[in-house]
């Protein structure tokens, strides 16, 4: 009995107690604390998955956070100018190589960021360790590009920005990554008692999914790396002319030109000025003219890279035939080489040469037309489709999948990336053609069209056609026959029954060649 009333008194004391402490404690208002604080862990532990655990609460995470963004918004504004500068160049954004290098490198700094911020709160080694791998391949990218004269002349200042730029946030993500662990573990303590090492299905798939994303970024870095350095080793590859600044200094013209200035009897010699088709004049043609030269068929030419093709530098964006011809004077004109001429053109190449005749006509004395392109024709290579299909391969370039392998496996040398067989794989080769077919139905087609009604009509003209091309499409041999009509002095019109388009790669190709130009320079049937 004594027992029951000494509890019984007790509990009515504790009971007296807890109303007093509910007397002095205050309701809740907006200084409330919501979390305990260091000192005052009164309230208890929360769990490891409660909400209210995570590293946001530290301040120091909350600004790095806000700053990852600022960088992201940066990289973003950034990666759309040089996006932009491919199809119209903004002023000072010129890139004399093919400007699909500082598009990459900005692509990889734009992944960086975004994968950083969807994965801000889920800090993993795998991506330390990889983003450590890919800063040391981006820092060899940055020392390469900067130490050979010529990978640093044709990224320019937009190149060497974007691959300093990516190679710093790629060392940012690893700062983050360690700091939002480090705040991780310290929460963890402070509100569970304990740094939680065990992950949720939802966090190890994110860790599963930014490793993926970092190990692609990776491989993307080395093969740009690898890329970047066959194009330090194709830097040694010296071209036969001299470069020529053109367009107020901005990119420089590659002129080449063989023989003698004078002819036999003391007059101006007339030198062929020779224009390549879809491959460069060194593909077959500037053999052909060597060939000619040494038969003494012709005693002078020429050549004069356009604009990203072989030597020369690539223009700023849109480039139209005219625009191109005008460079193509300049550099001519810087080369002191002023005619008179006889333009033998191939290909889409005769659509330049036209250009040039009418804007110097009393300089030319004769055109020797070698399968060419008709402007009616031009809707198939001024697709949208083919423009696509261009800028993809462009932008893939850096990765090297094609000349790589080409170099590893195939024995492709610097000589057939310049102007070889390997050309057309090149990033600089394939952003030319992607300017060319963005204005070929529209400032080139105005430009050809413009030179027909001001060619002087009585300049000889022989036109050589291939019989297989004619064969093969029927509505050619009418192109042809209407091209043949561009002055009103025909010397001729031969169609090669067994030649390719590329006429000179067969024997009597050649020959025809040779006969014709032996005709202009004499100015006889």
């Amino acid at each position: 009995m004594p027992l029951s009333i000494k509890s019984t008194d007790r509990s009515r004391a504790g009971s007296a107690a807890a109303d007093d402490d509910d007397v002095h404690v205050l309701p809740p208002d907006e200084h409330t604390r919501l979390l305990p604080n260091r000192v005052d862990s009164s309230r208890g532990m929360l769990t490891p998955d409660d909400p209210a655990v995570t590293p946001y609460n530290l301040w120091s995470i909350r600004l790095l956070r806000w700053v990852t963004v600022l960088f992201t918004v940066v990289t973003f504004f950034w990666w759309v100018v040089v996006l932009v500068s491919t199809f119209a160049t903004p002023p000072g954004f010129h890139i004399r190589g093919s400007g699909f290098f500082a598009y990459g490198f900005s692509s990889l700094a734009l992944a960086n960021m975004l994968f950083t911020l969807i994965f801000f709160e889920i800090p993993a080694r795998p991506v330390r360790v990889l983003s450590l791998v890919m800063s040391f391949v981006l820092l060899v990218d940055m020392i390469v590009l900067l130490a050979v004269q010529k990978t640093r002349y044709e990224e320019g200042w937009v190149g060497v920005v974007s691959v300093i730029w990516a190679l710093n946030l790629s060392l940012w993500t690893i700062l983050v990554d360690r700091t939002v662990k480090w705040g991780k573990a310290e929460e963890e303590e402070r509100l569970t008692g304990r740094a939680e090492t065990r992950r949720t299905l939802t966090e190890w798939l994110a860790v599963l999914l930014s490793s993926i994303g970092y190990t692609v970024m990776v491989i993307a870095s080395v093969l740009m790396a690898l890329t970047i350095i066959l194009r330090a080793l194709d830097a040694k590859f010296a071209p036969p002319g001299k470069l020529y600044w053109v367009d107020g200094g901005k990119y420089r013209i590659h002129v080449h030109c063989r023989g003698n200035d004078t002819a036999y009897d003391g007059s101006k010699q007339t030198t062929v000025l020779f224009e390549g088709g879809e491959r460069p004049v060194e593909d077959g043609l500037w053999q052909f003219a060597n060939e000619a030269l040494d038969n003494g068929s012709i005693g002078r030419y020429c050549f004069a890279d356009r604009p990203g093709i072989a030597w020369s530098d690539t223009a700023p964006s849109p480039l139209s035939a005219g625009f191109a011809v005008d460079a193509l004077s300049e550099a001519l004109a810087a080369a002191d080489e002023r005619g008179p001429w006889v333009l033998a053109s191939a290909g889409i190449g005769s659509l330049y040469s036209r250009v040039f005749s009418a804007r110097h006509g009393h300089q030319v004395h004769g055109i020797l037309l070698i399968d060419p392109l008709h402007e009616d024709l031009l809707g198939g290579l001024a697709s949208p489709g083919r423009g696509f299909l261009l800028w993809l391969r462009g932008i893939l370039s850096p990765l090297g999948l094609e000349v790589l392998p080409g170099a590893l496996f195939r024995g492709r040398s610097s000589q057939d990336r310049v102007y070889g067989r390997a050309v057309q794989q090149t990033g600089k080769n394939i952003f030319a053609r992607l300017q060319e077919s963005l204005v070929l139905n529209s400032f080139t087609r105005r430009d050809v069209g413009s030179s027909r009604q001001i060619q002087e009509r009585d300049v000889p003209l022989a036109v050589i056609s291939s019989g297989k091309h004619i064969k093969q499409d029927h509505g050619w041999e009418a192109k042809q026959r209407d091209l043949t009509k561009l002055t009103d002095n025909l010397l001729q019109w031969d169609i090669m029954d067994d030649a390719p388009p590329h006429v000179w790669k067969t024997p009597a190709g050649r020959d025809r060649m040779e006969k014709r130009l032996k005709q202009l320079l004499r100015n006889k049937a």
